[in-house]
């Protein structure tokens, strides 16, 4: 089964538009084959999770000691497994190295690190070219901006679909 890594904001709650969108591409996800992996707490994870689950999906949750003890919180109630790490890096770099396929979801300085984090390592051959999708305007306009810098060398152009609705998210994972 191909898995796919759901970056995303943990700041939404289930009456937000954001979290309503990653329930519906989890359970979308599911219904196309795909397990889906998260951070695995709260938020875009937790709906990405829950929505994977109520297809009958397989869930994954990446966590770490770095969140988790901190901020005494545990993983959401959707995850079928849970990988943990003792730190952010190890654990990004699980999700990257793990994966058939990413999805960024509207989200903050976490998001936009683990979109660069994975934009690069494509970038480098550190990970084979894979399905990348940005899901929103949000991700639209951060990513134009990065394509049109002129300090953005070779290689990086055309790694990332941009996408503004959920039959274009599974579209890019089906072909």
């Amino acid at each position: 089964m191909k898995t796919i890594t759901v970056y995303g904001s943990s700041q939404v709650g289930p009456n937000h538009t954001v979290y309503k969108d990653a329930l519906c591409i989890g359970e979308a996800l599911a219904r196309a084959g795909y397990a889906v992996m998260s951070g695995g707490y709260f938020g875009v994870m937790e709906a990405i999770s829950k929505g994977a689950k109520m297809a009958g999906g397989h869930v994954i949750g990446v966590t770490t000691d770095q969140i988790g003890l901190q901020f005494n919180v545990q993983p959401n109630s959707y995850l079928d497994e849970i990988v943990n790490y003792a730190d952010l890096r190890d654990r990004l770099l699980h999700m990257v190295e793990s994966a058939d396929g990413y999805l960024a979801l509207p989200g903050g300085i976490g998001t936009l690190h683990e979109i660069a984090e994975t934009w690069e390592l494509m970038r480098i051959g550190g990970v084979p070219r894979r399905p990348f999708v940005c899901y929103g305007p949000m991700w639209a306009e951060v990513i134009a901006i990065m394509e049109g810098s002129p300090f953005l060398g070779d290689g990086y152009h055309g790694m990332i679909t941009l996408a503004q609705n959920l039959q274009s998210v599974i579209e890019t994972f089906s072909q």
